[in-house]
């Protein structure tokens, strides 16, 4: 009785195989290559190119405020949790020219001394961020520039409570983000890496 289950057990895991085999020459001979034919892994192995925005990057600082008030750690937290990837950071003192570049079309309004004042106050964290519409998304993680005006859950919404504190600075679109990563960071203190999680999250 064992050796008949053996042997009809056999026959039928032949016959499967079989039929596997004809199946996929026929949808080989219909024009279907071996990626297609590889379904979620080939989908797991597809360009980065696929999404034209995956590398956006915008500059965000945390200003004097929000490193004296010990919120760098919580900022960066939100980002990374929104899946955004971090390719720079550095803490500086910045310097009164840096600014004025930075600020080039805030230097003719009277409340520029005071703001010049308020950024060289104390060190700032600057970072560079990666991913899918990442400029448009800070802005709103940020939120309003008037904290009065900010919504809860945003960054200025949940630690700010003055105009002239707003803790931290966020890139105004993709063409502005660019020219202020150039202010802030050499090329050499960028890094292009890939996060273990990128396909996962930015694939489309």
């Amino acid at each position: 009785m064992v050796m008949l289950q053996r042997c009809i057990l056999k026959k039928c895991l032949q016959q499967f195989y079989l039929g596997n085999q004809e199946t996929t020459k026929s949808l080989l001979s219909a024009g279907f290559t071996p990626a297609r034919l590889g379904g979620h892994r080939a989908a797991g192995h597809r360009s980065k190119s696929s999404v034209p925005d995956v590398r956006e990057r915008t500059l965000i600082a945390v200003k004097p405020d929000g490193v004296q008030r010990r919120l760098v750690g919580q900022i960066i937290q939100r980002f990374e949790q929104r899946g955004f990837k971090l390719v720079g950071l550095k803490m500086l003192q910045a310097s009164d020219d840096l600014l004025s570049q930075h600020y080039c079309e805030l230097r003719t309004k009277p409340f520029y001394p005071r703001l010049l004042h308020y950024m060289t106050s104390g060190p700032v964290v600057a970072m560079v961020w990666e991913g899918h519409k990442v400029v448009q998304t800070s802005r709103t993680m940020v939120g309003h520039t008037n904290p009065v005006e900010a919504q809860a859950g945003t960054i200025r919404g949940d630690f700010s409570f003055h105009v002239s504190r707003n803790v931290v600075h966020a890139s105004d679109s993709p063409e502005g983000a660019q020219r202020e990563i150039q202010l802030w960071f050499q090329r050499k203190e960028l890094l292009n890496w890939d996060c273990c999680d990128q396909t996962m999250t930015c694939e489309v």
